[in-house]
């Protein structure tokens, strides 16, 4: 078992409009994108974000970046009261604990 943060060069979340939020994992290379992009679930994620599996709104593969971009539904309406991360910036750290 192997951490998709060590082979990833980038690991990020933001806005996805109000309502929504985004991460995008980038890789070094095609080979490395190759090794990890179908260990990136709709499950996976729902169980690191401890949503359901339908709150996983995409997962999208973009090979000529090697990237894979994943929509969930924000917990909290962007600026709502209680919310704590406006541009949704820091919310990518679940990630981290992501295996293939």
């Amino acid at each position: 078992m192997r951490y998709v943060k060590d082979a990833a060069s980038v690991i990020r979340s933001k806005n996805a409009g109000p309502y929504e939020l985004t991460f995008d994992l980038m890789f070094p290379d095609a080979e490395t994108y190759e090794q990890v992009r179908h260990s990136i679930t709709k499950e996976k994620i729902a169980a690191l974000y401890k949503i359901d599996v339908s709150q996983v709104l995409s997962i999208i593969h973009f090979a000529p970046a090697h990237a894979v971009k994943i929509t969930i539904v924000r917990p909290r309406a962007s600026g709502d009261l209680g919310e704590t991360d406006v541009y949704g910036a820091q919310q990518h750290a679940p990630l981290l604990e992501l295996t293939y």
